[in-house]
């Protein structure tokens, strides 16, 4: 029994990393880029706009659904790992 709840707890431990993780590069993307550094970036172009102006419009959109296919990727080495997998 203890050793299922050490397994139990280690997967959790290893799962809130990995979300934590996830949520600092979301809030560096999102928040970071788009609006507090947005006018460190404001001469770099991309894409004929301001690389501040493409985080706010398109890549903190492209991030996260990038952080949404490595989550779940992540997840199911994870899984594995633990020995959970479906």
């Amino acid at each position: 029994m203890a050793d299922n709840n050490s397994n139990a707890a280690a997967y959790w431990s290893a799962n809130l990393r990995l979300i934590t993780g996830c949520l600092i590069v979301w809030a560096l993307v999102s928040y970071g880029f788009a609006i507090l550094l947005r006018p460190l970036i404001a001469g770099i172009e991309i894409g004929g706009t301001d690389l501040g102006f493409w985080f706010a419009q398109q890549g903190s959109m492209l991030t996260f659904i990038a952080i949404i296919f490595f989550y779940g990727w992540r997840m199911n080495k994870l899984d594995k790992q633990f020995g959970l997998e479906e």
